[in-house]
């Protein structure tokens, strides 16, 4: 870690420190980043001008906001993603089918990420979106992509992000995830009883690739008073395994045709 930090471009984490305080104040004036960041106006304003330059920030008067540049390198990072239009093919008909919230989650730098999500017609919101981030271990998806990780890089996973959900039922010690993670080993796939959020029950079962390597893990998300008894623990188990089946051979013959 000193290393990596030793070799940070300072300029380069500026500007990004600058970017992360436009989307958290959702828009800013010049002087409320400065305020917000630390930064002198003079330095929050060469960072604008520059991000300005680069499409990724916008001004209009004197607010400043997030630029589209990084929808564009969004859509291209999603797109990089193996066998991504069958993915959304899946997420889709998933949600659809059930009715629910249904999503693809990846894992980047010991996190969760949506790369895509959609919801049925009785779906309620819970926060996901596209590129949200999160800790593995308190989603369905996430701990199946861990259960099915190696297990030095499970381990590495655990030990750089730590344990510290926020929702009551989310698991708070190592020997506790890693016997969850066996069960989620031997059945196939995982629960997510309110872990992530409170009145919010998912399952989730990870997608490997054509060299058996975990491309990520589809999820459906629902309020528990929906997802419980044996929607939960029969019909969901069975409708994801099965996708997961479909979306593995698609990618298997993708890659031998």
């Amino acid at each position: 870690m000193e290393d990596q930090t030793k070799t940070r471009a300072k300029t380069t984490q500026s500007s990004l420190e600058v970017v992360e305080a436009l989307r958290e104040l959702g828009g800013s004036t010049l002087e409320e980043l400065s305020e917000h960041t630390g930064f002198s106006t003079s330095t929050v304003h060469r960072h604008l001008a520059t991000l300005r330059d680069y499409n990724y920030v916008t001004q209009e008067d004197d607010l400043y906001r997030v630029g589209l540049q990084f929808l564009t390198m969004g859509g291209y990072a999603q797109r990089e993603i193996d066998a991504y239009p069958a993915i959304k093919e899946k997420v889709d008909q998933l949600a659809i089918d059930m009715d629910e919230r249904a999503q693809f989650i990846v894992e980047e730098n010991g996190q969760r990420v949506y790369l895509y999500t959609e919801v049925g017609q009785s779906a309620v919101q819970t926060g996901a979106r596209i590129g949200k981030r999160g800790e593995l271990y308190t989603s369905a998806a996430g701990k199946a992509i861990l259960a099915n990780l190696p297990e030095e890089r499970t381990h590495e996973i655990i030990d750089m992000r730590g344990l510290s959900g926020d929702a009551s039922n989310a698991i708070t010690s190592k020997e506790a995830l890693f016997e969850t993670l066996e069960e989620i080993r031997e059945r196939g796939y995982a629960f997510n009883r309110q872990e992530t959020t409170d009145g919010v029950h998912a399952i989730g079962a990870a997608v490997t690739d054509a060299n058996d390597e975990v491309l990520g893990a589809l999820s459906v998300a629902g309020p528990a008073h929906r997802l419980k008894g044996d929607t939960l623990t029969e019909v969901l188990p069975e409708q994801i395994l099965g996708t997961v089946n479909e979306l593995e051979l698609h990618i298997q013959h993708s890659a031998h045709s």
